[in-house]
């Protein structure tokens, strides 16, 4: 795989997810260190003018108005000290790596000021492996600032890192790594720690973890459609264009694409329920909220988000309030919103599925009846685990406190907005684990019934992780190996 080259614009969600979980290497590309370096001559030179720099010769949040009078430098290494007071369990690697990458590609549009020595250590860092002990609590959504420190003093050889599997001491593990620490001229440690880089790196993850379970989601939907042979004309391309609502006709065209064959079975209704009928207006919608969360993620990741932001092309530094992603966390509860709608839908398909017998299929789909539990009994789990997305889904970008003497009176809670997104598509995709299993099972019971070639395939690949249904057997433990192969990237279909 080639390095991610870093220019300073094109950073993708992809590229995040490529570095974070797959090792990509990172290069610093060509033009760079020249902007950096156009950038800190115009900052260093509005210093010595003696112009007033928040978080260089002033104190930072409601200490704007102290000056910094003695060592610039020493007072980078003072306010990361003062601002290290995350806490609770630390981040996995993959979203410290996403960080630590979000934080470089910022760095290389050359708005921060930073010393290019600065982003060649953290760049030097991701592909090393050393990978600093983040806690995971402190960002109200105003700049991560209390979590991004934890980056900035591994780079100072300060606070602890991962490295090989273990956790040391960053100085050890800088010097395992063959890294020197870094020195910090002045304002370099405002630059590393005030932008929206955990937020900006943990949204790029949960979008490239939603676009797949979306994708995962469409499958279960074709298959249900096969399994209650439900009516195809709601996928007719006329309907769509007739009312064409967010991304609604694309998701129709991937379900048509999906139930593709040379003669299509007749339905076995006239109308469906709406989880099957709807199916391209909740799922269009979706597509939609997945849009609009990875166009905020991708500004970030391209822009540069500093406070104060250094003009290099005007030779000016000023302050502003770039660090604020509420577009982002209003994105993000867009997206939870939307994911919940989904799996809602989800669960009614599984309870129409393994209900009464909807469509000729048998009483709970046990092919043997009488006082068979069938596939009922999981319309509890279901149920359970709609309710704990359907609680995540509450808003949360309202939740804050004016701090810092009411400076800071206004926040995001952007990384909370992302986080729990993340935590419902891992529920999601557990619905979609028992759909997948249901609509298998109604096939195996359907009679005379004939799949299209791409639900042919997604039926077999259920079928690799759970056999089909023939007496009562404990269908909780089935589901597992399903929802890990949907989950790690094992599923196939």
């Amino acid at each position: 795989m080639s390095a991610l080259v870093l220019s300073g614009a094109g950073i993708s969600v992809e590229d995040v997810a490529a570095v974070a979980r797959g090792g990509r290497k990172v290069e610093v590309g060509p033009g760079v260190i020249e902007r950096l370096d156009k950038a800190r001559k115009v900052l260093d030179q509005a210093a010595a003018s003696g112009q007033q720099i928040y978080g260089l010769n002033t104190g930072l949040g409601a200490n704007l108005g102290t000056t910094v009078e003695d060592d610039a430098s020493a007072f980078q290494r003072q306010l990361l000290e003062g601002r290290s007071g995350a806490v609770g369990e630390p981040l996995p690697q993959e979203a410290v790596r996403a960080t630590m990458l979000a934080r470089a590609a910022m760095f290389s549009v050359g708005g921060s000021g930073i010393s290019p020595a600065v982003l060649t250590a953290l760049v030097d860092a991701i592909n090393a492996g050393v990978h600093p002990v983040m806690p995971s609590l402190g960002s109200i959504g105003a700049g991560d600032l209390l979590l991004m420190s934890a980056i900035a003093r591994t780079l100072i050889a300060e606070g602890e890192a991962d490295y090989q599997g273990r956790r040391m001491p960053s100085a050890k593990a800088l010097m395992m790594a063959r890294l020197a620490p870094v020195s910090l001229a002045p304002k370099d440690g405002l630059s590393l720690i005030n932008a929206s880089a955990v937020s900006t790196g943990a949204g790029a993850l949960a979008l490239a973890d939603a676009l797949s379970a979306f994708e995962q989601q469409q499958q279960a939907g074709a298959l249900t459609m096969e399994a209650l042979g439900a009516n195809r004309t709601i996928l007719d391309p006329r309907l769509h264009l007739a009312r064409p609502a967010a991304c609604q006709q694309l998701a129709a065209k991937e379900l048509r694409d999906l139930l593709a064959r040379d003669e299509q079975p007749p339905p076995t209704t006239l109308q469906d329920p709406l989880s099957v009928r709807c199916m391209p207006s909740i799922h269009g919608a979706l597509i939609q909220a997945i849009d609009n969360a990875r166009l905020a993620v991708e500004i970030e990741l391209n822009a540069a988000a500093d406070n104060p932001l250094v003009l290099g092309e005007d030779n000016l530094v000023l302050s502003t309030g770039n660090f604020h992603t509420a577009s982002m966390a209003l994105a993000f509860e867009t997206l939870g919103l939307a994911i919940a709608q989904a799996s809602a839908a989800t669960a009614a398909r599984f309870v129409q599925l393994t209900g009464s017998g909807r469509n000729g299929l048998p009483k709970y789909l046990s092919p043997i009846g009488g006082a068979s539990a069938g596939f009922v009994p999981l319309q509890k789990t279901v149920t359970a685990i709609l309710a704990a997305i359907r609680h995540k889904a509450n808003p949360v970008m309202l939740d804050f406190l004016p701090v810092s003497e009411g400076v800071e009176d206004h926040a995001t809670q952007t990384l909370l907005a992302v986080t729990k997104s993340a935590g419902m598509i891992g529920l999601w995709r557990r619905l979609i684990a028992f759909e997948l299993m249901a609509a298998a099972q109604a096939v195996d019971l359907r009679e005379g019934l004939t799949l299209a070639p791409a639900t042919g395939v997604i039926h077999a690949a259920v079928r690799a992780h759970v056999a089909s249904l023939r007496e009562d057997r404990p269908l909780g433990p089935d589901a597992e190996p399903l929802y890990a192969s949907l989950a790690n990237g094992g599923w196939r279909a």
